[in-house]
C-alpha cells in the first residue's frame, strides 16, 4: 500500500512504479483515502486495486456528513472496479453502516488488536472464518 500523500509527491513517478509493480503482479491499495489533496483524474491513472477509506471517515460515520462521503468514496470505487477496505471500525453501528453500503473489506478494533504473527495465526485458526462480512 501507498498513503495518498506520497503517491501525490510525485505523480509520474508514482504511476511509473506502480505499474512496475502491478506487473510483477503485486496487488496495490492506497493508504488514507480522501484525506490528502489528490486529484480524483489521478485516481484512474494509479493501477490500484483497493482505496483504504481513511478511518477519520469511520469514526463518525453514522453522523449525515460524515456518512455521505463514506457512501460517496464507495460508490465511486466500486464504479471503478476497485475494493474498498475501511479503517478503524470499533463499533456495530459503523459496521453496519459498513455493510448496508456494500463495503469490502474492514478492519479496526471491533475485531482485534494488532497481533504479533503467531498470535494472528492462532485467532485466524480459531475466528477467522466467523468474521467474514459478507
Amino acid at each position: 500500500e501507498i498513503t495518498e500523500s506520497h503517491a501525490m509527491a510525485d505523480v509520474t513517478k508514482s504511476i511509473r512504479i506502480l505499474r512496475e509493480l502491478k506487473t510483477l503482479g503485486v496487488r496495490l491499495a492506497i493508504d488514507d483515502f480522501g484525506t490528502g489533496y489528490s486529484s480524483l483524474s489521478y485516481l484512474r491513472q494509479f493501477p490500484v486495486d483497493t482505496l483504504k477509506l481513511d478511518r477519520s471517515f469511520v469514526r463518525e460515520i453514522t453522523a449525515p456528513e460524515d456518512g455521505a462521503i463514506a457512501r460517496g468514496i464507495i460508490a465511486m470505487a466500486h464504479s471503478l472496479s476497485l475494493r474498498v477496505l475501511a479503517e478503524g471500525v470499533e463499533t456495530l453501528g459503523q459496521l453496519e453502516f459498513l455493510k448496508e453500503h456494500s463495503c469490502d473489506r474492514l478492519q479496526g478494533y471491533l475485531f482485534s488488536r494488532p497481533l504479533p504473527a503467531q498470535a494472528f495465526e492462532k485467532f485466524a485458526a480459531h475466528r477467522g472464518s466467523e468474521l467474514r462480512v459478507a
